[in-house]
């Protein structure tokens, strides 16, 4: 299968589009992007007319895959009477009360576009509950490129004190963040014994780290979380924009058990349009009639607010849940298997419908990509005809089926013969 036309396609657009790419992580995809013309279900077709696999779903939002007929009907009614209107309407009490439905403990939520939107958001909310000014976050976890955020995401950024991650970024900007770490909880308590004389507002925590390799909570690390957070004052915030409504239908609040203070939901809540929330206690979303500002042009955009109420009627069917547990099961063990037998010393981790390639050797994955072996077989699935991600996240979809899977299989087996396999 070739990719002459991405190629070219690449090369075009880094004449007008800064890195050739609209969001930096994608020029990472092995050997150059892809450029899609068409997206059904769980495939994509690119500009040649060649059909891939997809497991990359946009990079988690299309858990109903693309187009989905539910959704695109939705938004096809909205869209042929209005756009964006600035003014109220009945979608944005309608997918509000949907998703309040859906999400444990949730009594109030306010809308945003993006996931990193919607964090900063929450943790304007934060402080103005506590009157505090800090922010916990773990070391590796990744909550948005904004600057008062994007720090300390690489493994060996292990002190409290916030490392940035980009160029161009203001120190100021990032001077409020306190670093802990992921399933620590020696390192959590001792931060929080002095909440309140550190001045810390909110523990900002991913349940389950999607970026740093799909790892999940301890037994007892976010209910340990919770009652830190409770005991010292301090607000909960659970970033849920990968795992919400894609490891379960309340996300997870309902598969662990833990009710946040707050939660920021993104990707899967419109099922592939662009829309994010802020969700939570009545007592701290409504600080935004006290004093909080929050605005934004394309806030409640209609269309968008279509596709969040169509794709929480699609979270609300019996069985798909346990269905895209089933498939990541299927992949997991399909997959497994052939990097077992090809002797790469490799493995799969798994929450659900989310998956994370883990090198032999174990060593950190994260957001940028993971290297090594992976570089190697992602380049030769593309042109195999399955799209990966860069990162080694594999998403699954309801559109997805055991075929795929299957097919999937068989051609890693034929791409691990070709490509060179580090001895174990």
């Amino acid at each position: 299968m070739g990719i002459d036309s991405s190629r070219a396609a690449f090369k075009r657009t880094q004449g007008s589009l800064a890195a050739g790419v609209s969001s930096g992580l994608r020029r990472a995809m092995q050997p150059v992007p892809l450029f899609v013309e068409r997206a059904v279900g769980a495939h994509v077709w690119d500009l040649d007319g060649d059909r891939y696999i997809d497991y990359v779903m946009a990079w988690g939002p299309l858990v109903h895959g693309h187009s989905d007929v539910h959704i695109i009907d939705a938004v096809q009614r909205v869209v042929s009477s209005m756009q964006v209107v600035g003014m109220g309407h009945r979608l944005e009490y309608e997918a509000a009360e949907a998703v309040l439905d859906a999400v444990p403990g949730a009594e109030r939520l306010v809308w945003a576009n993006t996931g990193t939107e919607a964090v900063q958001v929450a943790l304007r909310l934060a402080r103005a509950a506590t009157s505090r000014r800090r922010i916990v976050k773990m070391t590796k976890a990744y909550h948005g490129w904004h600057d008062s955020v994007y720090a300390s995401v690489d493994a060996g950024d292990t002190g409290e004190t916030a490392v940035p991650a980009s160029r161009g970024q203001s120190p100021n900007a990032y001077a409020d963040l306190v670093i802990s770490q992921f399933n620590d909880i020696d390192s959590i308590c001792r931060l929080l014994e002095d909440a309140e004389e550190r001045e810390i507002a909110a523990v900002l925590v991913d349940p389950i780290m999607s970026n740093a390799g799909v790892l999940e909570p301890r037994d007892g690390f976010l209910a340990t979380l919770r009652e830190l957070c409770d005991r010292h004052g301090v607000i909960l915030i659970f970033d849920e924009v990968i795992t919400g409504f894609r490891i379960a239908r309340g996300g997870a609040a309902e598969r662990f058990g833990v009710t946040p203070d707050l939660s920021v939901f993104g990707k899967a809540i419109a099922g592939g349009f662009t829309q994010s929330a802020v969700v939570g206690k009545a007592e701290i979303v409504d600080l935004v009639t006290d004093g909080v500002m929050h605005a934004g042009t394309f806030n409640g955009n209609p269309v968008a607010l279509a596709a969040v109420k169509a794709s929480m009627e699609l979270c609300a069917a019996p069985h798909m849940y346990s269905r895209l547990d089933d498939l990541g099961a299927a992949f997991e063990k399909e997959i497994g298997a052939v990097l077992t037998e090809a002797g790469t010393g490799s493995s799969l981790r798994r929450v659900g419908s989310l998956l994370q390639f883990v090198p032999g050797d174990d060593q950190a994955t994260s957001l940028h990509g993971t290297g090594g072996l992976w570089s190697g077989i992602s380049a030769a699935m593309l042109e195999a005809g399955v799209v990966f991600t860069p990162s080694g996240k594999i998403f699954l979809s309801t559109a997805h089926s055991p075929a795929d899977i299957r097919q999937t299989a068989d051609r890693l087996a034929d791409a691990l013969r070709v490509i060179s396999v580090p001895s174990t």
